[in-house]
């Protein structure tokens, strides 16, 4: 053994193992990113779509569809309808992926439910909320331009319908008698016909519909007091029917992300002079996937 080369002891490696150890290399990269990466299923990630007729709702779904507008009428069925994203809106749980990426196209894919806005079919909606199939988000449509006429019913009716949405996932979180909690819910309050001159801006309606629901609360709490139930009868617990915080302060948004609901108000339109404007609901959406 010469000690001018101190690895000469060693025996030459074998043409086998060389070809296993390229192998090895070339495989547990591939096999990690199948592993990592690979998180599609067969069931496209889905967004529920509500809220009260005629917001335009359906008119959004069949936008987001095939990127124009159609003529609606009033819904009586659900409509579940395949969208894809546009290429400039970005997956947030794709952003590290490669556009080479196989699994990236679909990962750009989902399901949009619309449902009925009518209050005789709402419980289409509940259906939805309560066994959800892999759903990544709410959107409930509001008509920017009703909710700023004071003296029609459009306000209080809209706050009603989002409270007990609201209401609706945030007893799944506290009437849960798991320990894990649920993951965070996102829901969008899309601010839709804002290409109208009486409609009022995003931050308007986030503002009008937090005092509306304020008043839903109180007018609720008060009608199960005079319906006999005593004060220390009165459930305003978290598991009772309390939306945010109890006590008889304002109601906020941000109190529900305690129970994991993150509520954002956007403006956008379906339909207008100009076309549709709906780039920041397309961004929310692309940012829950």
């Amino acid at each position: 053994m010469s000690w001018a080369n101190p690895l000469s002891f060693l025996p030459e490696p074998s043409p086998l193992l060389i070809v296993l150890s390229l192998l090895l290399v070339i495989s547990i990269p591939l096999i990690l990113h199948l592993i990592i990466y690979n998180t599609t299923s067969d069931t496209l990630p889905s967004i529920l779509l509500v809220g009260p007729s005629g917001s335009g709702k359906t008119s959004l779904a069949t936008l987001l569809e095939r990127g124009r507008a159609a003529f609606t009428h009033t819904s009586q069925v659900p409509l579940i309808v395949e969208v894809s994203l546009p290429v400039k809106t970005t997956v947030a749980s794709s952003r590290f992926r490669s556009p080479n990426d196989p699994t990236w196209e679909v990962t750009k894919k989902l399901l949009i439910q619309d449902t009925p806005g009518h209050g005789k079919l709402r419980h289409y909606a509940v259906d939805s909320i309560n066994k959800p199939q892999n759903l990544q988000g709410i959107i409930f449509m509001v008509d920017a331009a009703d909710l700023s006429a004071d003296t029609s019913e459009g306000p209080r009716q809209t706050a009603e319908y989002l409270h007990d949405v609201l209401l609706q996932l945030q007893k799944q979180v506290t009437g849960s008698k798991s320990s894990k909690a649920r993951k965070e819910m996102p829901v969008l309050i899309a601010a839709n016909k804002l290409d109208l001159f009486t409609a009022l801006p995003a931050p308007t309606v986030k503002s009008k519909l937090e005092s509306e629901i304020t008043k839903v609360r109180k007018s609720r709490s008060e009608g199960l007091m005079d319906s006999g139930i005593g004060a220390k009868d009165l459930d305003l617990g978290t598991e009772g029917d309390w939306l945010g915080d109890i006590g008889n302060g304002d109601f906020k948004f941000s109190q529900l992300e305690e129970v994991n609901i993150q509520v954002k108000v956007l403006g956008g339109n379906v339909t207008g002079a100009d076309g549709s404007e709906v780039k920041q609901w397309w961004d929310w959406i692309g940012g829950v996937l």
